[in-house]
């Protein structure tokens, strides 16, 4: 009797070592590895006597399940939900980061007052713009003048067109050479403001969330009135915003010649790193230099892992209810065929034909779940545009990225969570009495 208790407690020991060996690598490994161990599953059911009766089973179990088709639709849809879910969220996160990466390169700089972590917190004078702006690092147009934006952000409040409540969006005054250092910023309605006029252009991300911000429409910023001339696309997170000429938004806000940071286009990504040696040394400035691409990347990193933090733990908790169901529905399934499962024992069936027939049928309903849940996730939102609150406390416009690696993340939870559902029923399907099952009605 210890001797077959102590054999019992191994043997569940080695399964449940087993199983979290491929919990690990459905949730860590590259795709080919996987695939390479599909395959390798795949040969010993061909080739081996043990893995044909194991496909044997299954086949059995899987022409049953229209009789439990209600059971089964439980582990379906509760996976499918998991995976939408988990897909959903981390396409946000992956979006957000996106918007803010794809508006920074290397061989473009911004330079803010030292110390402050966004342009909103920075102030720069006219003088300090005027010596960045000078730097030989930074690239000159045609005409020998350097392509350099002083500008200056500031918060407007305008009524969102889906609730109609006020939301924060970043009003930009921009200097003359901001189009030749942005070039991938196009006008796709009107035209641009005038040098020294009260006119904005809407970003088109801007334009789609807010109301009143048509061409030709007025609306009011620190009690002046403002025409909209135009509407821009700039593909990035530039699209949130309003733009207007600095000097002009500067007088409307009181803020003087000041600016909060300047941009620049250097000659070079390689010569980033002399553009920044030579501002921090200048007696005349106390500034700090970032890569365009850096300082974006700096403003999307925190929301984007507080999103992926709530994505995994709201999919985890869901996890856990996928997993009772499956669970329930598994031991369903080993008690209504028990019969059955005590006859191929007793004709010479071992026990791991009929554990590995349980789990193939329950990783087969999980990788339906899943297919389901990324299928939906993908029609629904990819591209899918959003608004939320960015480093600026106003709204950054941007679109869910619903990308293949995302989807192939979804599915590796369906089948980890199918391997935990099945596992336990599998192991009570093997161990089952021979003679207990024969007497089942």
């Amino acid at each position: 009797m210890a001797q077959s208790r102590m054999r019992s407690a191994g043997s569940l020991i080695g399964s449940l070592v087993g199983a979290a060996a491929a919990i690990a690598l459905l949730i860590v490994a590259p795709w080919w590895l996987l695939l390479a161990a599909v395959l390798l599953l795949a040969l010993w059911t061909v080739a081996t006597r043990i893995g044909r009766q194991a496909w044997s089973v299954t086949e059995v179990g899987l022409a049953t399940i229209p009789q439990r088709l209600g059971a089964a639709s439980v582990v379906v849809v509760g996976i499918a939900g998991v995976v939408a879910v988990l897909v959903a969220l981390l396409a946000m996160a992956a979006g957000f980061e996106a918007a803010l990466k794809e508006s920074g390169t290397d061989d473009t700089a911004i330079v803010m007052r030292a110390g402050a972590q966004t342009e909103i917190n920075s102030v720069l004078d006219h003088d300090s713009a005027t010596v960045v702006a000078q730097a030989p690092q930074v690239l000159r147009n045609a005409q020998g003048q350097p392509i350099a934006s002083a500008e200056l952000v500031v918060v407007a409040a305008l009524p969102k067109k889906s609730s109609g409540l006020d939301a924060n969006v970043e009003v930009r005054g921009v200097g003359e050479r901001a189009w030749n250092l942005r070039p991938g910023v196009r006008i796709i309605d009107g035209r641009k403001f005038g040098s020294g006029l009260r006119e904005l252009i809407a970003g088109k991300g801007a334009h789609e969330q807010f109301a009143g911000l048509d061409v030709g429409s007025t609306l009011k910023l620190n009690g002046q009135a403002w025409t909209v001339v135009g509407v821009f696309d700039s593909g990035d997170a530039h699209n949130s915003e309003l733009w207007g000429d600095t000097d002009v938004v500067a007088a409307t806000y009181r803020r003087g010649s000041s600016t909060t940071a300047v941009t620049v286009r250097l000659t070079g990504a390689d010569a980033f790193d002399a553009f920044k040696a030579a501002l921090t040394s200048d007696p005349r400035l106390t500034v700090d230099v970032k890569t365009t691409r850096a300082y974006y990347t700096d403003q999307s990193a925190a929301l984007a892992k507080l999103i992926r933090i709530l994505g995994v733990t709201i999919a985890a908790i869901m996890a856990i209810g996928a997993v009772f169901g499956a669970l329930n529905t598994m031991y369903a399934a080993v008690a209504t065929r028990s019969r059955e499962i005590a006859t191929l024992r007793a004709i010479g069936f071992r026990g791991l034909p009929v554990i590995a027939s349980v789990l193939y049928e329950t990783m087969l309903l999980a990788l339906l779940g899943g297919a389901l849940g990324a299928i939906l996730t993908w029609i629904v939102f990819n591209h899918y545009t959003v608004s939320t609150l960015g480093q600026n406390f106003t709204q950054v416009v941007f679109a869910f990225q619903v990308s293949p690696p995302l989807l192939w993340t979804g599915l590796r939870w369906a089948l980890a969570i199918g391997l935990i559902g099945g596992l336990f029923p599998a192991l009570r399907a093997a161990r089952q009495p021979v003679t207990a099952g024969l007497r089942e009605l």
